[in-house]
């Protein structure tokens, strides 16, 4: 036998018979086994070889001494032995000494089996692994961590569902940071070694989520094992794929559920409902105490639920009770409070918020409104409906990010206000009534300049002119009105107002 393979393959191997290392490098090589009964019994040379002992060792010093030597003059580079771990101090270090590798193991007919699969029987052990995950397969999981538990427990190392960003699940260990860097992407199969940790990974055949990988990983795995798990995580693929369709329909099928929950709680404007305040409470949304709410939706097209995705899972990092759901084309969500929080805690979550933000950003092209601080019901729904309208705003605001707060918007906070009453309307019209006259087009004209965020060229190419009739038809609107359109909150003013003006 010609393959030579290190004493960390047989601790790896979840077969092993529980092998511990007592004294010794378990970068030893060797490149076969002799299992007997006693010492006596074994091979008169056995040069790179692991000698293993069934029968139970001597407890005296002396003997357990002599054992180390005799094992080692006959060549052997390891003993394993059961009750290793209760040698005395003197014979491990012996073994330290003359460079024998002493192990411990509960089963020693399992060692001999272990040893013979990594050296002679690689189908052997390629079938043991696909044998123990069909067996996860036929166990009903509650959802893809449960399944992912349990093949890992079932084929004895650690397993991981990740894409080139990092890990997304694993279970049965940690992954090293190193060798998830050193796994291709490209290949169907892939076995990834880095130092001491080693991985075999395969693409998930997954026609919702692109990209995605599940490996099965250890340390000090030899290539006949790597090989065994890269086969094992072929047959595995599948039923993880399926999880993934399988909870991401319930998942869907939830968000839209609580979608409707919000949907129905806001159309109440605060107005108590025992049914609705019931479907709340089912989802853990609780209506007492203080809330700040935000909204975030798309500066372009995004999928609402992938969205929710990221943002439920940038909420995770915030301290605290929080909440999110889709609705309509982005996603509204907030933060509850038992107790009122403090000013200087306000501006704590409110960084958080804005954190939040930055980081979806890093994957949509998302604007995002807060609202103020409320209390009860009617409160959940005023910040809801004022991180709404800063969302709005929020959408042609490249100087802020595309991150607005109502408590931080001065004068266009009272315009959000008026756009919730019957006198907002009258109060547009009054405003823009110097336009009216000439067909409209001072008005169309307006509007579509503070649409195109007050450019000159955009707006121009959006109507068909020539960009010195926008120019000289602004400049009008600016002596008609009496404004400066420089003046930020004066083109909010009037943007909201042409807004309800068309409405």
């Amino acid at each position: 036998m010609s393959e030579r393979l290190r004493i960390s393959a047989l601790l790896a191997h979840p077969g092993a018979g529980g092998v511990r290392v007592v004294a010794g490098d378990e970068d030893r090589e060797w490149h076969g086994a002799d299992i007997e009964s006693v010492e006596s019994e074994l091979a008169p040379d056995g040069t790179d070889r692991i000698a293993i002992l069934t029968a139970a060792p001597a407890t005296t010093p002396w003997q357990q001494d002599a054992l180390v030597r005799r094992v080692h003059d006959r060549g052997y580079v390891a003993l394993a032995v059961i009750d290793a771990e209760r040698f005395g101090a003197g014979t491990v270090r012996l073994a330290e000494r003359i460079g024998l590798v002493l192990l411990h193991v509960d089963r020693p007919v399992s060692l001999a089996k272990a040893c013979w699969q990594l050296l002679e029987a690689r189908d052997a052990l390629t079938l043991g692994y696909v044998r123990k995950v069909a067996q996860s397969i036929e166990y009903h999981a509650e959802g893809l961590p449960d399944l992912l538990r349990h093949l890992s427990s079932s084929v004895g190392h650690g397993i991981a569902l990740i894409d080139s960003e990092g890990v997304l699940l694993e279970a049965g260990g940690s992954l090293r940071p190193e060798v998830h860097a050193a796994i291709d992407f490209g290949p169907w199969v892939d076995l990834a070694r880095a130092g001491r940790g080693t991985a075999a990974s395969v693409r998930v055949d997954s026609p919702s989520r692109a990209g995605l990988r599940v490996a099965f990983f250890g340390d000090g795995l030899s290539d006949p094992q790597l090989g065994a798990l890269g086969v094992a995580a072929e047959v595995a693929m599948p039923a993880v794929a399926a999880r993934i369709m399988i909870d991401e329909v319930a998942a869907v099928n939830d968000v839209a559920v609580s979608s409707g929950v919000l949907r129905d709680f806001v159309d109440l404007r605060g107005a108590p409902d025992a049914d609705v305040e019931r479907r709340m409470l089912e989802r853990g949304w609780r209506t007492s105490g203080y809330h700040l709410a935000f909204r975030m939706v798309g500066r372009s097209r995004v999928e609402p639920f992938q969205l929710l995705r990221t943002v439920t899972g940038e909420l995770a990092r915030i301290a605290g009770d929080s909440h999110a759901t889709t609705t309509g084309r982005g996603v509204s969500g907030w933060l509850s409070f038992t107790e009122a929080p403090t000013p200087s805690q306000i501006e704590t979550h409110v960084a958080a918020l804005r954190e939040l933000h930055a980081a979806v950003r890093r994957g949509f092209n998302v604007a995002t409104g807060v609202g103020s601080l409320e209390s009860g019901a009617a409160g959940l729904t005023v910040s809801l409906s004022e991180a709404a309208d800063a969302a709005r705003i929020a959408v042609n605001r490249s100087a802020t990010g595309w991150f607005v707060r109502v408590d931080g918007l001065g004068l266009e906070q009272l315009l959000l206000a008026w756009t919730g009453n019957d006198t907002f309307v009258p109060a547009a019209r009054s405003l823009l009534a110097p336009l009216d006259g000439a067909g409209g087009e001072l008005l169309a004209t307006l509007s579509s300049y503070l649409d195109h965020e007050s450019g000159i060229a955009p707006t121009a190419a959006a109507l068909g002119l020539h960009r010195n009739t926008v120019s000289m038809r602004i400049q009008r609107v600016q002596e008609l009105l009496g404004v400066d359109m420089g003046d930020p909150e004066v083109r909010l003013a009037l943007h909201l107002a042409c807004r309800a003006v068309g409405s």
